[in-house]
Formats: structure tokens, C-alpha cells, sequence
């Protein structure tokens, strides 16, 4: 191979992998030549090369950059669970995988919390040390149980961006969004009632549907608009269901958005069958385009929409919070908020309230997504160049989690693997009732670094391995 066709093929091959994204500037001749030992000319014939070939372009006294390009790939199949009322499973797997995220120096591929890293929480985190700095019996003592109106009240404004019309006294502050889901289930059911759910689905909601002794109706789920609506009419004439979850907006693993017309559609389902919703918003803000979609509650015009979100996947995790509105359900839930855990924290919520009301939340949110949907297109790039070329990976609309299909591997196996070599992804069996989705993992897209790279290469070693061990013994 002649020397520019070795920078060239160096270079092809970042681009590849994501290093540089379109529009990026390329490194300079200059400092190709140094990093190389080559050439002026040797640089500038690799350019030319990379430019005929649809890489690069090269712009007068700018430099060369970066040229967008259609990369193959291919959906996760559209789900087909067994569609009866099932008892949930799985929570050895999920309490693994709560483990494992404490664990020093393991990489956490299929962890679910954002980036929190991120120069635009910087005021946050000064006005949550400016409250603790100065006592006040406002903020030592137990709030009220609906929770701050202070920041009921910015809630109640920032729900006009997804079409939603709320009063603050609509809302109930919750210790995170886990809590506002908790409370809706337990709100809506008995011990032996049936929940119809996406599939895969959430498994801190599938757990606490366990927990309450109930049963999930997993429904066939589209990659791209989310529940089966004629799959979910069926099983309402069949089962006495009492609440239907679902995550329709940048859904947590799956990727999906439900379309505005099926957000509707199902909505006037749930009138004609009487039945409740219970929808997770919590990534709802996090949009990659605008306008920010609409949530399911924005078409509820009789209170049987139960809208759940929080702050765990926008801001920081640990400060819990998270809301609830529960529209014709709000006394029952209020009695099972004070049952549960009684008031939120409060100096969290007046910390996010003067966070919100000052703009900065606003403008965390622009960066963030920004840093998120450059991320997708570098991973997405990193995986189609890594893993297998049958493998099926999700096209998120926002959000931070992808969702892989690696067909005919036992993911879990692969995560014991990884595990051995300090890296983790989540299975995908935490995500079915009954443990299905063993040949899928969910992976989080917060960061596109050296560090992510070499987790994934890892990933596709041992993937390799695997399926050489498997044709082995075949």
C-alpha cells in the first residue's frame, strides 16, 4: 500500500467510526504530515482521494471537512410478547444491574442516567449550596404534600411546551419519577388485577407491578410509533385491564415516539373501555427537534390520564424529584403519596424551582440534547463499523438510551462476560415480564468518548467469541 493510500485508510476509517462528524473540520496538512511522516503531497493525494470518494470536501482557505453520509442499518423487530396477563420476573437481574451501577471502575454501558457533567448545572448545584447554607423554617421543616408551590407552579408552565394545560394544584411533587409511577399504579389497582404495558417496557415500573401483585399484558410494540392499538382493542375486550402504561415519547428502551394521531387514538380507547392511563414522560424534554412532542394528557379531557416525569433524566438523579398529575384520581393518590413517603425533600424542589424559573433549565435542556443527538450519530456509526452487520439498533427521536438487537445471542451471557472485563450494558429480559429480549441490551448514549469506544469494541470481541463459540458447537 503507497503511503497516501495509508493516511487515506487511516482517516477513511475514523470517519467511520464516528471521530469526526459531518461538518467537522479535518485535521490540517500540516499536522497530518507531522502525525504521518509524510509528505505535503502525500497528505494532499489522500485528501484527493477521500474527496472523490464522497468522505471529505474541501473548502478555499478553510481546510477539508467532514461530508455527511447514509450508513446502513436496520430496526429492532416490532415485538410480539405473549399476549396474556403474565406475572412479572426478573427482579434478580434488575437488582444485578442496580448493583453493578455502584461498582468502581466498571463502564457502564446500560446505565439510564444523564449527563451530569453538563457547564449549564452549574447554578443549580450554587443555589442548592446557597439553600443549605441558609437555614429557614420554610425549608427545614416538612412541606406540604402536594409538595413546593413554587415549583408546582413552574411545572404547571413548562407542561404548556407538550400541549399540556395544568393548574398547579394539579400536581403532586414525588421523590422522582419512580415514586410518581408507584403511586399511579397503586392508585388504579388490587393485588391481582392486570396492567397492559409496551413491551419492552421499563422494569423500575414492570417491578413495582411485582411488587403489587399484579399481573402485565405485554403488547406488540413498534420500534418507530410504539404500542399496537389494534392489539391493545383485542386485549381490552378479552382482559379486565385496569390501567394501560406506557412511555410513548422517547420511550425508555425502545426508542419510540407514538405519533400525534395514535396518542389520540388511544385516548379515545380508554374512554370507550372506561380504562385509565398511566403515562411516563420523564424523557419527554428531551427532544432532539422542535416543537418538544405532545404528551397523551394533552387529549384528556375527562382526568383518566395519569401523567408521571421528573427530573432524574433532565437534571441530576440523586435529587429525586419527580411530579405526578393524577386528574380525577388526585385524592387517592395524595393518601398514597403520605403513605409512602409522606413530603418531598424541600429544599431540592425550591432549588429547581428558582432553577426553572431563572431560565437556566431552558438552556440546559438546548445543550444537552445537542450534546445527545451528536453522540447518536457518532455511536451509531461506532456500532454499525463494530458490531455485526445483522444486528438492529433503534433510531431514538430524543432521549439517551439505544436499544440493540443481536440476533440469536444470549445477551445476558455476553454481560457476564463484559462484566469480566469491567464493562456492563443492561439485558434485555429486565425489560419483559417474562424474559424475553434475551438477544437485545440497552446501551446509554450520555457519552461518545475513548473510553465508550474501547467499551464497545470490547462488546464486539466478545460477540464475536461468542458466535464463534456457538457455530462451534453446533
Amino acid at each position: 500500500m503507497k503511503r497516501y493510500e495509508q493516511v487515506a485508510q487511516a482517516l477513511r476509517r475514523r470517519l467511520e467510526h464516528g471521530f469526526y462528524q459531518p461538518g467537522d473540520r479535518l485535521p490540517s496538512i500540516r499536522d497530518l504530515c507531522t502525525e504521518f511522516a509524510v509528505s505535503v503531497s502525500t497528505v494532499q493525494t489522500a485528501y484527493a482521494e477521500l474527496e472523490a470518494a464522497g468522505w471529505v470536501a474541501a473548502r478555499p482557505k478553510s481546510g477539508y471537512f467532514a461530508l455527511a453520509r447514509n450508513r446502513p442499518g436496520t430496526l429492532p423487530a416490532v415485538s410480539r410478547p405473549a399476549q396474556q396477563p403474565l406475572e412479572v420476573s426478573q427482579w434478580d437481574q434488575v437488582l444485578a444491574l442496580v448493583n453493578e451501577a455502584q461498582e468502581q471502575g466498571c463502564l457502564l454501558l446500560g446505565g439510564g442516567s444523564p449527563d451530569t457533567t453538563a457547564d449549564t448545572l452549574k447554578p443549580l448545584r450554587r443555589g442548592l449550596s446557597r439553600l443549605y447554607q441558609r437555614p429557614s423554617s420554610e425549608q427545614d421543616n416538612y412541606d406540604s404534600l402536594l409538595g413546593s408551590p413554587l415549583l408546582r407552579r413552574q411545572l404547571a408552565r413548562l407542561a404548556g411546551a407538550s400541549g399540556t394545560v395544568l393548574h398547579e394544584d394539579d400536581i403532586v411533587i414525588t421523590s422522582g419519577c419512580q415514586e410518581a409511577l408507584s403511586i399511579a399504579i397503586r392508585t388504579l389497582t388490587r393485588p391481582g388485577d392486570v396492567v397492559a404495558v409496551d413491551s419492552p417496557s421499563f422494569y423500575g415500573s414492570m417491578q413495582t407491578l411485582k411488587a403489587c401483585g399484579l399481573k402485565a399484558l405485554e403488547l406488540p410494540t413498534d420500534p418507530q410509533t410504539g404500542i399496537s392499538l389494534e392489539a391493545l382493542e383485542l386485549a381490552l375486550e378479552q382482559w379486565p385491564i385496569k390501567a394501560i402504561q406506557v412511555t410513548p415519547t422517547h420511550n425508555n428502551p425502545l426508542g419510540y415516539t407514538m405519533p400525534d394521531a395514535r396518542k389520540r387514538a388511544l385516548v379515545a380507547l380508554a374512554q370507550r373501555f372506561d380504562v385509565a392511563i398511566i403515562e411516563d414522560d420523564v424523557y419527554g424534554d428531551l427532544a432532539y427537534t422542535a416543537p418538544r412532542p405532545r404528551t397523551i394528557k394533552s387529549w384528556d379531557d375527562d382526568g383518566r390520564v395519569l401523567l408521571c416525569s421528573g427530573f432524574s433524566k433532565t437534571l441530576i438523579p440523586s435529587l429525586r424529584l419527580g411530579w405526578i398529575a393524577p386528574g380525577r384520581h388526585r385524592d387517592q393518590a395524595l393518601h398514597m403519596k403520605y403513605v409512602s413517603t409522606g413530603a418531598t425533600a424541600t429544599v431540592p424542589q425550591l432549588a429547581v424551582a428558582e432553577f426553572v424559573e431563572q431560565g437556566y433549565y431552558e438552556r440546559h435542556l438546548r445543550q444537552v440534547v445537542r450534546t445527545y443527538q451528536r453522540n447518536l450519530d457518532r455511536i451509531l456509526g461506532w456500532i454499525h463499523a463494530l458490531l455485526p452487520a445483522d444486528c438492529a439498533v433503534s433510531r431514538p427521536q430524543g432521549g439517551f438510551v439505544l436499544w440493540i438487537e443481536l440476533k440469536g445471542l444470549d445477551c445476558v451471557r455476553l454481560n457476564e462476560r463484559l462484566r469480566l472485563r469491567g464493562v456492563q450494558v443492561a439485558p434485555g429480559v429486565l425489560f419483559s415480564a417474562s424474559g424475553k429480549y434475551r438477544d437485545c441490551l440497552r446501551i446509554n448514549i450520555t457519552r461518545a468518548d475513548a473510553e465508550l469506544y474501547a467499551g464497545l469494541e470490547r462488546m464486539a470481541d466478545e460477540i464475536v467469541a461468542m458466535r464463534g463459540e456457538q457455530q462451534a458447537s453446533e
